[in-house]
C-alpha cells in the first residue's frame, strides 16, 4: 500500500494518530464526582439530579425541584437538564460508561501512554487495567479506531472484578507529589524542597541574620546572643511540628479532603469545624475516633428527639411516624395555599362591596339617631384565627363572625 493511502489493518498508529483517535472516539457527556443537593445537602451522585443551565454548579433533588425551590439568583422557571449516572457497560462488562468516558477523556488530558494519571483520573480502575482495557477493546478492535459499538449485555449495571469493595480501585499507600500549578496556588507547597512558600514564623531568621559572635563581646552580650538563638531554634522546632502534622494527616491532599467534606451534611461539617483544635493534642487514631463517637453520639440525640416528638403527638408506630414527617414537612406550603386563598376571597369580597356601594344612590338625610355599634367580638383565641390576615381579623371582629365560619 502507498504511503498516503489508508493504514494497514494491524499496524500501530503513531502518537498524532493516537491523539485524534482520543478527539473522536469519544467525547465526555458529563462531569463526574461527588453532587449533592445545594437545599437539602441530600447526596445525588448516584440518583437522579436536576442541574440548572443558568446557574453554575446548582443541583436539586427530585424532591426539592417539585417544590419550586429557589435559593440566591436561582429561579424554579429557569432552564434545567435531569443528569443520572450511565453504570451501563457499553464495551464490556466490568467497565461502566462513565469510565469509559474517563478513560478516554484522561488519557487526552495526560497524554497517550500515562497509564497511571489516567487510572487515577477514572478513580475505579488501576494503570494496568486502564492500559490492558484499552489495548483490547480500542487497538485490537476490528473496527479500529473505533471499537465494536454494537454489543448487547444482559446485566444493567457493570460491575467491577475481584474482592473490589463499591467499585473502587485501592488507593496507592505512598503518593509522589510533584511541583504542579495547582500545589502552588493552594497551599503554596515545593515538594522539591519540602517547603511552603510562607512558613510558620517566616520572620524568624531576620533576627539572626546578621548576627556574629565576636571574640570581643562581653559575656553578657555572649549570653544574650545565645538566648536569641535558643528562641531561634523552639521556632524551627515548632515549625518542624507543623510540617509534621501536616504531612501525617495527608492534608497536603486538599482534592480528596474536599471530596469528603462535600459528602457530609451541614451539621457534621460544623461540628468538624469545632474539633479541629483537638487534632494536634491526639493521634490520627484517636481524633478520628472521637469524632466518629460525636458524630454518632449526635445522631443519636436527633433520633433520641423525633421519637419524643412523635410520642408526644400520638404517633407510636415508625410507619405513622414517617407519616407523620410528610405531613409536617407539607404543612407549610399548604398553610400557605390556605392564606393565598383567603387573601383572594378578601379582595373579591372588598369589591363586591365597593360595587354595591356605588349602585346605592345616597339616602336621605333625616334626623334619624344611629343605632349604637355592637362590640367587637374577641377571636384572639378562637379556633382558625391563625390562618387570617390582620385585615381579615378585623373584619370577623366587626362583623361578630368566627373565623371557621367565615374560612
Amino acid at each position: 500500500m502507498s504511503s498516503n493511502g489508508k493504514r494497514a489493518q494491524g499496524a500501530a498508529p503513531g502518537d498524532e494518530g493516537k491523539r485524534a483517535i482520543l478527539g473522536n472516539t469519544i467525547q465526555p457527556l458529563l462531569d463526574i464526582g461527588i453532587f449533592h443537593c445545594d437545599n437539602c445537602q441530600a447526596n445525588v451522585t448516584d440518583s437522579v439530579r436536576i442541574s440548572c443551565n443558568e446557574c453554575p454548579e446548582f443541583d436539586l433533588c427530585t424532591t426539592c425541584f417539585s417544590r419550586g425551590i429557589e435559593l440566591g439568583s436561582h429561579r424554579n422557571d429557569h432552564p434545567y437538564r435531569v443528569v443520572t449516572r450511565h453504570r451501563f457497560p457499553i464495551f464490556t462488562e466490568t467497565w461502566s460508561a462513565d469510565e469509559e468516558l474517563l478513560l478516554i477523556d484522561g488519557l487526552r488530558q495526560f497524554g497517550m501512554g500515562n497509564w497511571k494519571d489516567a487510572a487515577d483520573h477514572v478513580g475505579t480502575k488501576t494503570k494496568e487495567e486502564c492500559e490492558q482495557h484499552y489495548n483490547e477493546v480500542y487497538v485490537g478492535s476490528s473496527n479500529w479506531p473505533l471499537p465494536d459499538m454494537d454489543r448487547q449485555f444482559d446485566v444493567k449495571f457493570a460491575r467491577a472484578p475481584g474482592d473490589r469493595k463499591n467499585g473502587v480501585a485501592p488507593s496507592n499507600k505512598s503518593m509522589t507529589l510533584s511541583s504542579q500549578p495547582s500545589n502552588h496556588e493552594i497551599v503554596g507547597y515545593m515538594p522539591g524542597r519540602l517547603e511552603f512558600e510562607t512558613e510558620y514564623e517566616n520572620e524568624a531568621e531576620q533576627v539572626i541574620k546578621d548576627m556574629v559572635i565576636a571574640d570581643d563581646d562581653s559575656p553578657e552580650e555572649v549570653e544574650l546572643k545565645q538566648i536569641v538563638l535558643r528562641i531561634y531554634n523552639n521556632k524551627l522546632d515548632r515549625r518542624l511540628q507543623r510540617k509534621r502534622f501536616i504531612f501525617e494527616r495527608g492534608l497536603l491532599e486538599y482534592r480528596k479532603h474536599q471530596t469528603i467534606e462535600k459528602k457530609r451534611t451541614k451539621d457534621e461539617r460544623d461540628l468538624f469545624a469545632r474539633i479541629k483544635v483537638f487534632a494536634r493534642m491526639q493521634t490520627r487514631e484517636d481524633y478520628d475516633a472521637l469524632a466518629t463517637g460525636l458524630l454518632n453520639e449526635n445522631a443519636l440525640r436527633q433520633r433520641i428527639a423525633q421519637l419524643q416528638e412523635w410520642r408526644r403527638n400520638g404517633v407510636t408506630t415508625l410507619e405513622d411516624g414517617a407519616q407523620f414527617e410528610v405531613e409536617r414537612s407539607q404543612r407549610p406550603s399548604r398553610r400557605a395555599s390556605t392564606l393565598r386563598d383567603s387573601a383572594q376571597l378578601l379582595d373579591r369580597l372588598q369589591k363586591i362591596v365597593a360595587t354595591r356601594s356605588a349602585r346605592e344612590p345616597e339616602p336621605l338625610k333625616t334626623m334619624v339617631r344611629k343605632p349604637t355599634a355592637p362590640n367587637p367580638l374577641d377571636i384572639e383565641h378562637a379556633d382558625g384565627v391563625e390562618m387570617l390576615a390582620a385585615s381579615e381579623r378585623d373584619i370577623c371582629a366587626r362583623l361578630r363572625i368566627f373565623p371557621r365560619p367565615y374560612l
